[in-house]
């Protein structure tokens, strides 16, 4: 593999709940078997219904407490949405990182107001990441007639480096990781540490297309011919192996 492509699907309406997604990208893309699609955890939420309304929302002490900490002095409903979403609090100073039920540690549990109409309305990951993977890559496969990869995407901060990068929170049709550790290297020197979080590159290269503005929230990858069916949680450290807790 020395050739990638990345292509924007383009002409998606907005993503409302129920709507069924493989059927709105195959509408919109001409799909060859191998292509890996990535798609924005966001459009993935809409469609699954992950949308809360704040209004209904009552925040409790705890959420009052850590709003007052927090630099950019959120809504307390939003931080008690966070907190309904987390299994555990890592940093509430500044910034507020938590620990999902998925078991991803993100800002914010992945709850987010951004790039929605209504106001008030914040959307939460999917409940099941991969298997949302999996029914998008079998919606389309039903529609279009092609066996594709998918990932389901979301942008995740980093503790040692500026920016925000795509990473992979569900994944179908496509490795997540790509062990090499066993192999030799260019010169010949067994690997002992080498693995590639392929999933991860995949979702970074795309997220080069889609931005935080262009509207583009799915993305063909075409050229990637490397066979497997990983999972999301394949790319998540045991907490045993962090050593950073």
């Amino acid at each position: 593999m020395n050739h990638l492509e990345l292509l924007a699907v383009e002409g998606l309406p907005e993503v409302r709940p129920g709507d069924d997604l493989g059927d709105l990208i195959c509408s919109n893309a001409k799909l060859e078997s191998t292509d890996v699609l990535v798609v924005a955890q966001k459009v993935v939420s809409k469609s699954e219904g992950r949308l809360r309304d704040l209004a209904g929302v009552e925040a409790g002490d705890e959420a009052k407490r850590i709003a007052s900490r927090l630099v950019a002095l959120p809504d307390p409903r939003f931080v008690q949405v966070v907190l309904d979403e987390s299994v555990r609090v890592l940093r509430s100073q500044r910034v507020l990182i938590t620990e999902t039920r998925h078991g991803f540690v993100c800002a914010n549990s992945g709850v987010d107001q951004s790039n929605i109409a209504e106001p008030g309305m914040v959307t939460l990951l999917p409940l099941d990441p991969d298997a949302s993977a999996r029914g998008i890559r079998q919606r389309i496969h039903e529609r279009c007639g092609v066996d594709v990869g998918v990932i389901v995407s979301d942008t995740f901060g980093r503790p040692w480096r500026l920016g925000i990068v795509n990473v992979a929170l569900g994944v179908s049709g496509i490795p997540g990781l790509i062990d090499l550790r066993g192999t030799p290297d260019d010169a010949g020197r067994e690997m002992h540490a080498t693995v590639l979080a392929i999933a991860d590159d995949l979702a970074s290269a795309a997220g080069v297309i889609m931005g935080k503005t262009a509207r583009a929230p799915v993305v063909v990858v075409r050229g990637f011919d490397m066979a497997g069916d990983g999972s999301g949680r394949d790319l998540i450290r045991p907490a045993a192996e962090d050593v950073f807790r």
